[in-house]
């Protein structure tokens, strides 16, 4: 199986495994457990030891009603960790809807600009990831955090994603960003519905079909937790999604898909890497697969 190479990336010769990183008070799954700049490089490093091929670093939470900090206060959160992860070898991504701390990042040694708003938050920042040349991940986006969900409206969410996530690339390209360095996000649980993410799912082909590298994240959303509701429907705790998160990252593996976005990196590794292994052995038998 071949997996797509992105410019200034690892290039493993299997999913990529991104871990997560957020320095934010209220992230859902983790908000203030690495708050502070010690535990937050602490974690970070803890992640490459895991197996992490590139860290995402991020200071503000895009949680359904969450509220923007000040763009101050984003790079107040996110820079320091992004330097000592850099000193310390780790391939970095900042997770950022501001051109300004996407430039500061990349300043400190991030090679990848990971934007949940494709653009769309920021006029400045297709330009600058254009000009700084790095790589760069385009998510589906209709709306902030505080207004979303209530964009989840759609005629065919596969079909409709696919066409609007596909001008969202366009308008990177044509901003400079080169065709090896871009990366596609559906946008799992953005202005979307559980139902609409279960959908996204099972036609992945046709966000595939786009032909550029799809990144995935998927790791402990809600729509998880709905899944495995306890018998009085309340959801699972995020911290008990994540063997729901690696089952989805082991057939996403299967499908070659380029990247997962991963709290959990230990157990979603493993799972890359059994999916690699039979892979392999598939090819060496000649198997068809």
């Amino acid at each position: 199986m071949d997996f797509p190479v992105v410019a200034g990336l690892p290039a493993p010769g299997r999913t990529l495994v991104m871990g997560v990183v957020n320095v934010t008070p209220d992230s859902f799954s983790d908000g203030g457990t690495w708050f502070a700049p010690d535990a937050a490089l602490a974690h970070g490093l803890a992640l490459v030891a895991e197996g992490a091929d590139v860290v995402d670093v991020g200071g503000e939470s895009t949680r359904p009603g969450a509220v923007r900090p000040s763009p101050e206060e984003e790079l107040r959160r996110v820079l320091p960790t992004v330097e000592g992860l850099v000193a310390a070898g780790a391939c970095v991504s900042v997770d950022t809807m501001r051109a300004e701390v996407a430039e500061a990042a990349v300043g400190a040694g991030a090679r990848l600009v990971n934007d949940v708003s494709g653009g769309r938050a920021d006029p400045a920042m297709l330009a600058t990831v254009g000009r700084l040349g790095v790589a760069y991940v385009c998510m589906h986006w209709r709306g902030h955090a505080r207004t979303m969900q209530g964009r989840a409206v759609y005629d065919d969410v596969v079909a409709d994603v696919a066409r609007e996530l596909g001008e969202q690339a366009a308008l990177a390209r044509a901003a400079g960003v080169a065709e090896d360095a871009l990366v596609l996000d559906a946008g799992f649980g953005f202005a979307k519905t559980g139902a609409h993410n279960w959908q996204l799912l099972d036609r992945f082909d046709e966000l595939a079909a786009l032909g550029a590298p799809q990144l995935v994240g998927v790791s402990r959303k809600s729509f998880l937790g709905s899944l495995l509701a306890a018998p009085d429907d309340r959801p699972r705790e995020p911290q008990g999604r994540d063997e729901a998160t690696v089952a989805i990252t082991a057939l996403l593996a299967a499908r070659g898909v380029w990247g997962v976005r991963v709290h959990a990196v230990r157990a979603n590794r493993d799972a890359v890497e059994v999916v690699a292994r039979l892979s392999a052995e598939r090819g060496s038998s000649g198997a068809v697969g």
